[in-house]
């Protein structure tokens, strides 16, 4: 399954980069020699039986599916005809030759925003924002987050809050604005009344590595009710004598109000150097009983915690979020403009050191990622196709050698001097460029390698 999927996600987003490199070149009388999907040795070849004017180009699927390309008329590449000198990429008044450049990375984008819509308009169930206990102590806790509250509406401005239709938009949202101040409308559980919640900005370094704004705040997840499932043979919960469909009231005389809370209690457990024994107040089908637990004490890297061997909590609420026509499209372009500023601040991080190159992510995350998109459902599958394709557009059109965004780059110089960069320089230039792409590209496998646990 994750092979196909990545394959799969791969050939979707390198045949559309193509394609827009190629459809605006034959647009613009550029004749196209070559259009491939991979490199290597072609597998399969073809030819249209109706081609476009002048256009005589050979199509390939090859060997090695980690690419594409597109290949042009070119003088620069060989020698040209008279007769088809015209049609010769080099030919080209310089809008036309930035167009075509900028023609994948563009067709990356809109691919984005055709996926997002087709979620948007066919719907699908998300997390209710009903928000579990936050942290003991934490700034959203100070603020006056409560176990149960349901986000409705939320924004930076207290005039202007926008509505939360779940718990992945609310996410969203609080990733988009980082470490801003942010209000959230809230609902008690149980209560029809509203009030406002105000989480202050936070400090620059209040991000850890590795963690986000929503950690930082002490936001946990989705509320659930803290109820036992399957218990272990063998492990504490079934010795002390715990039963699927428990529900945990209090711990030690502490209100357990979620799971949660719950799941909080017993790995603060394992902090201790000796397991210790915890009193459960549960309620088993209408009747209350005492139960004493204790966890046993695991490893957590440097760190212990404590566990049961049961699962805690019950699914959380679902919705169901759908839109129309016109309002899909536009919650898909808000959605596609919004990646593309998170992707260009990450990028702008990782320039000047305030995250660190242990985000970047490699073809092993990705096939990793696509494998549980494509497990998870159809709409999954098409959102992580939309974010991959934002990103090998933006990251086509950084200004970087052997990019699209490095010859857009070319070109500027051209329209500001009235004359192409030198041989001698391009020459010089792809060197550089092809180094910091094999290098990013090894550290990002490395990355891989170790994210997955491949490494002893």
């Amino acid at each position: 399954m994750t092979v196909l999927a990545f394959l799969l996600a791969l050939g979707v987003l390198i045949t559309v980069h193509e394609w827009g490199h190629y459809r605006v070149a034959v647009a613009c009388g550029v004749k196209v020699l070559t259009f491939s999907i991979g490199f290597g040795k072609p597998l399969w070849r073809w030819k249209s039986r109706t081609p476009h004017a002048g256009q005589d180009t050979e199509f390939c699927i090859s060997l090695i599916p980690l690419g594409g390309y597109v290949t042009m008329l070119d003088e620069q590449a060989g020698e040209v005809s008279a007769q088809d000198a015209p049609m010769a990429f080099n030919r080209q008044p310089l809008w036309a030759r930035a167009a075509i450049v900028s023609a994948g990375p563009v067709a990356n984008l809109l691919l984005a925003v055709c996926l997002f819509a087709v979620n948007f308009w066919v719907g699908q169930y998300e997390t209710q924002a009903t928000l579990a206990a936050p942290v003991a102590g934490s700034i959203a806790e100070a603020a006056g987050l409560r176990s149960g509250d349901t986000v409705r509406r939320a924004g930076t401005s207290a005039d202007d809050l926008q509505e939360v239709v779940s718990l992945e938009a609310l996410r969203w949202q609080l990733l988009e604005q980082d470490t801003a101040s942010l209000y959230l409308e809230v609902q008690p559980q149980d209560k029809q009344t509203l009030r406002l919640v105000s989480l202050p900005a936070l400090a620059p370094d209040a991000v850890a590595k590795g963690s986000t704004a929503w950690q930082a705040w002490g936001l946990t997840g989705a509320w659930s009710r803290a109820v036992l499932g399957d218990v272990q043979k063998g492990r504490p919960a079934e010795m002390a004598g715990l039963q699927r469909g428990d529900e945990v009231l209090r711990i030690n005389g502490q209100v357990v109000n979620d799971a949660s809370a719950l799941r909080a209690h017993v790995r603060a457990s394992g902090q201790h150097q000796q397991p210790l024994m915890q009193t459960w107040l549960i309620s088993r089908e209408g009747r209350l009983l005492h139960i004493d637990v204790t966890p046993e004490r695991v490893p957590d890297g440097s760190q212990y915690m404590g566990r049961i061997g049961a699962q805690v909590g019950e699914p959380p609420a679902k919705v169901w979020v759908q839109f129309g026509v016109f309002d899909g499209l536009g919650q898909a372009a808000i959605k596609t403009r919004e990646v593309i500023d998170l992707t260009l601040d990450m990028l702008w991080r990782l320039l000047t050191g305030r995250a660190s190159l242990d985000n970047l992510s490699g073809p092993l995350t990705m096939a990793d990622y696509a494998g549980r998109s494509a497990s998870s459902g159809l709409g999954a599958y098409l959102s992580y196709l939309a974010l991959v394709s934002v990103s090998l557009g933006v990251f086509n059109l950084l200004p970087l050698p052997m990019l699209d965004g490095g010859h857009l780059l070319y070109y500027l110089y051209e329209a500001c001097t009235g004359r192409p960069p030198s041989p001698a320089w391009l020459d010089a230039l792809q060197r550089v460029g092809l180094f910091i792409l094999v290098s990013l590209m090894v550290f990002s496998l490395f990355n891989d390698v170790v994210r997955l646990g491949w490494l002893p």
